[in-house]
């Protein structure tokens, strides 16, 4: 399976899944439509499926196009069914969906909302984390609890070290900032950051970042308790 990242809106990714003997494709989060049907045809690929993460609209918003144009089956967790657009294929917290190539473990991890869920491609170690984990960062927590947050991010702490982590959005950098105000000593965060800076100069994302990475430098990873974490990420809020 092979893994192109799409640049959709401002800072949002997309991401196609392909399967490259039968030039099938999967697509996670389409932001828009526009950019995923370019990549489409300029590969020559047929989407199947589309996943998505949870409901926000820079997340679902090329559905409805994307199914209509390559009559493609929407994948979504099934207590999020009446939120998530053209929604065909329900899925549920630990169960696994399979087609082809396409193998992925779901797991439902609500904080920044109560239906958000992540695809794990275990044999790929390849995870799809939507709004929950960003590169040092997690997301805002709207609908859920802090509590729920991080019992989501030591979900996600307990899959394997070098799992690579596919994001929803490019926001690396400005989360850096936050990361070296409360963690200034952490020579890994500094070194990661001169990384971050060349990518972003050369044009390239600065994801998948890995799992290893992330609990080394992502200051919400590496809250211990749920007091410590929620402090903060109301600080994170008002910074």
């Amino acid at each position: 399976m092979k893994i192109e990242i799409i640049k959709c809106l401002k800072d949002n990714f997309s991401y196609l899944l392909i399967d490259e003997f039968n030039r099938n494709a999967v697509v996670i989060d389409p932001s828009e439509a526009k950019p995923v049907i370019n990549k489409l045809e300029t590969l020559n690929l047929k989407l199947k499926f589309i996943m998505n993460t949870h409901h926000h609209y820079d997340h679902v918003g090329g559905n409805k196009e994307l199914k209509r144009l390559y009559n493609a089956k929407v994948i979504g967790f099934d207590q999020d069914k009446h939120r998530i657009p053209e929604i065909d294929i329900l899925v549920k917290n630990d169960e696994i969906w399979k087609d082809g190539i396409f193998e992925a473990k779901v797991f439902h991890i609500p904080g920044h909302t109560l239906g958000h869920v992540c695809f794990y491609f275990f044999k790929e170690n390849a995870l799809f984390s939507g709004d929950t984990l960003f590169s040092l960062g997690c997301g805002r927590v709207f609908e859920g609890t802090n509590e729920e947050m991080f019992n989501s991010l030591q979900l996600i702490k307990s899959l394997p070290l070098n799992t690579e982590i596919y994001c929803g959005h490019e926001y690396t950098l400005k989360n850096s900032d936050f990361c070296l105000k409360h963690d200034s000593s952490n020579k890994r965060l500094i070194s990661k950051i001169e990384t971050v800076k060349n990518q972003l100069a050369k044009g390239r994302p600065t994801i998948p970042s890995t799992l290893e990475e992330e609990l080394q430098t992502n200051i919400f990873l590496r809250s211990k308790n749920v007091e410590n974490f929620s402090k903060l990420r109301d600080l994170k809020d008002n910074f």
